[in-house]
């Protein structure tokens, strides 16, 4: 048992503080006037159809956790092949991550309507509401993620697990049960939103030539329930892993690259324990900082597009700054010898996140060239609007695979003192500075969330205050808000998705600890194979070389193309089944339209509640193949190409995968505020041929930036987290 230092204390202190905050930003927004009857009646329609989705969609995944922690308690306790405390961390993690959702959907469906109703006082008003409402699922989200880790730690610590790098291996296995949530929420949400969505868009503004959430429209409560299961609960959970990826992967790096002193090859556990509790620390601070920036976004009456973003990006980047500082003090209080260094290493991952989010920004607003150029090609019809938003979409990528790029480059040095070794040492302590970089990144979760989540809270308060006909300048504050939204919720996606690349490669690293210990396992268990083999892999050059981990060898290239066919194997699904749910969605507004006399005269009251239950089944039924896909395959390439086939399935997922979602992640954003722009005014305005062609390029651009792309950072993760779970039984078929 280790003594655990008084400064770790500070980190289930600021996750109660956080939940704390969410709680009270929560109350503060409950306290806010709904509105009038009819108001807080579209919202009440909202929150019964997002609660009933959810709830439908807690219990598939239930019962995917159950069969999966059987079989992880067989692997575990029949045949040794697991440690015994995996399905109990698998099923904490699962939960944790539900519970976030569930906390921050139930805000969401609160928040929409008083939004619209503080718009009717000012944007200000309006920003205020939306944002803290969205500060909830962003405090939530690193408030139970850091209480998990705490009690994990303390719990392994205290059942006497006398490694650290077996705690932090143990507490690694949690962040699959967070990986699978989040992708079935990802994927069922995205799926959810993006059927009703189509079906609203291509006949409500094409066919109908109806303003977006006209109440005459019968998907349009679909609509605003789908932003907040895709958006609110999709998102929430993906961050969720990330952040306890990220810690989980860094702690575990760092026990296993400062569990002795390279030169005199004696162990060094107090050493071993500070860079264990460094990344919890870093994440700790982020959350005060994060409530810090919350406090100082506010905006003016009148306000610009490039106005709302500043005072968003006062928040955020005041808490990445302060953040920055403190991270040194951090460090040298935690007596590393490396502070300097390893400080270096945190600084290039917010840096990265900054540059990525600004490069997400610029591709993606209106306020910039490339969207603009994108609404300018809406004069010449839907057709050019599709190649101008792919080609700006595949352009965008450029800029977040070079920072990544030399993020892995940078923090890898920055941690090794620049030295561009390749040893055993320098691998190990440089690994640890890319997964110290992914904390950096992500230390600021709190605010960066909030700044999504933000998003579809704006956007169902559009809806509100269209549908209950607030008159024009309401709604053109509601729309400044929305737009602001979109803006923010792409780069959000983009944050999350470089974030992911980032721990994915941490993630790598802790495959291989993983390896290692489930062979040591097996060894102290009596099996003499084994043993030989773990004294082959005592380093990481060793394990390499001793697995054959090379570009010469046929299973590395095989798995690497397996990784890469996934990315597009999974993406292809998703879209699919968005196309046929909204094919059905589409089929039943026009019947309606058709069969119900009087609701394009809004003489009659559409059946919203038959659309919904459209985008519920569909999504029950269409994100089951795609989530269990993520999880078969890499179990197969495990146990037929071995761990050298892992690891290329895992270095081609990733570099497919992260390209391919920021791909798709920016043009469905950038064609979605390029409908914006027209709205606004541009080229004719609503209603106008370029609006229409605008619209069937938002349409495209919905599973995009909605379903496939900002799923494909959850695959990347999860691929990973099957790996190191699965690590016994790739094992025992050495």
């Amino acid at each position: 048992m280790y003594n655990i230092p008084s400064v770790f204390w500070l980190v289930p202190v600021a996750s109660i503080v956080s939940l704390g905050m969410a709680l009270y930003f929560f109350l503060q927004m409950k306290k806010a006037d709904e509105g009038t009857d009819r108001m807080k009646e579209i919202a009440e329609h909202v929150r019964k159809g997002a609660m009933a989705y959810l709830k439908q969609q807690y219990k598939v995944v239930t019962l995917v956790f159950v069969v999966l922690a059987i079989i992880f308690s067989i692997m575990a306790y029949g045949f040794q092949l697991q440690n015994p405390w995996v399905p109990f961390a698998f099923l904490t993690g699962g939960f944790f991550s539900g519970l976030a959702g569930f906390f921050g959907m139930k805000t969401a469906t609160y928040a929409s309507a008083r939004t619209a109703n503080a718009a009717r006082q000012s944007l200000d008003a309006g920003l205020k509401v939306a944002f803290r409402s969205g500060a909830v699922m962003g405090l939530t989200v690193v408030g139970l993620g850091l209480l998990d880790i705490a009690i994990w730690f303390v719990v392994l610590n205290a059942a006497g697990v006398d490694s650290l790098i077996t705690i932090t291996t143990t507490m690694l296995t949690f962040g699959m049960g967070a990986s699978t949530q989040a992708l079935f929420a990802r994927v069922g949400g995205g799926i959810y939103t993006k059927a009703a969505d189509v079906g609203a868009d291509i006949v409500g503004k094409v066919e109908a030539d109806i303003p977006e959430d006209d109440p005459r429209n019968p998907a349009t409560i679909a609509d605003n329930v789908g932003d907040n299961v895709g958006d609110v609960v999709g998102m929430g959970a993906d961050l969720y892993e990330s952040y306890c990826g990220s810690i989980l992967s860094t702690a575990a790096l760092g026990a296993t690259a400062y569990a002795v002193d390279w030169v005199t090859k004696q162990p060094t556990p107090d050493m071993q324990l500070r860079y264990v509790l460094a990344p919890m620390i870093i994440a700790a601070v982020g959350i005060f900082l994060s409530l810090f920036g919350i406090f100082l976004v506010r905006t003016k009456e009148g306000a610009t597009m490039k106005n709302l973003l500043r005072s968003l990006g006062i928040g955020t980047n005041v808490s990445a700054g302060l953040i920055a500082v403190a991270t040194f003090v951090i460090l040298y209080l935690l007596g590393i010898p490396n502070w300097i260094y390893v400080s270096c290493s945190v600084i290039v991952g917010l840096l990265a996140g900054v540059i990525i989010g600004q490069a997400t920004e610029y591709y993606t607003s209106h306020s910039y060239k490339p969207t603009q150029e994108i609404s300018a090609a809406s004069q010449t019809g839907a057709a050019t609007v599709i190649i101008k938003g792919v080609g700006t979409g595949m352009i965008s990528t450029m800029i977040p695979v070079v920072t990544i790029s030399v993020a892995i480059m940078l923090s890898y040095l920055c941690a090794n003192g620049f030295n561009m070794d390749v040893n055993a040492e320098a691998l190990s302590k440089g690994l640890y500075g890319v997964g110290i970089a992914a904390v950096g990144m992500l230390s600021t979760l709190g605010i960066t969330l909030a700044t999504d989540a933000y998003g579809p809270i704006a956007d169902n308060a559009g809806g509100n205050a269209e549908m209950s006909e607030l008159g024009e300048e309401v709604r053109k504050r509601t729309d400044a808000l929305d737009a602001l939204g979109n803006t923010t919720a792409a780069t959000g996606k983009g944050f999350a998705i470089g974030s992911a690349a980032l721990t994915a490669l941490a993630l790598l690293a802790s495959y291989i600890e993983e390896i290692k210990e489930a062979v040591q396992r097996l060894a102290n268990a009596g099996d003499q194979h084994m043993a030989e083999v773990y004294e082959h892999i005592g380093n990481i050059p060793a394990f390499m070389d001793y697995f054959q981990v090379n570009l010469m060898n046929p299973k590395v290239i095989v798995g690497v193309f397996i990784g890469a066919m996934a990315a597009f194997l999974f993406s292809g699904i998703t879209m699919g089944a968005v196309g046929r749910a909204a094919e059905d969605m589409v089929k039943e507004v026009r019947r309606q339209f058709r069969e119900i006399a009087g609701i394009l005269e809004g003489k009659a009251t559409p059946d919203y509640g038959r659309c919904v239950e459209i985008s519920t089944r569909s999504a029950q039924r269409e994100m089951i193949f795609p989530s269990l896909l993520a999880i078969i395959i890499p179990i197969l390439v495990g146990v037929i190409l071995g761990v050298a086939g892992v690891l290329g399935l895992l270095v081609g997922g990733l570099a497919a995968g992260f390209t391919l979602a920021i791909f798709m992640s920016n043009a469905g954003g950038a064609w979605d505020n390029a409908k914006k722009m027209v709205e606004e005014g541009n080229f004719g305005g609503k209603g106008s041929e370029c609006h229409k062609a605008t619209v069937v390029g938002d349409t495209v651009g919905d599973p995009f930036k909605d379903t496939s792309g900002p799923s494909l950072n959850i695959i990347i993760k999860l691929m990973s987290m099957v790996s190191i779970v699965m690590a016994g039984l790739t094992v025992a078929f050495l």
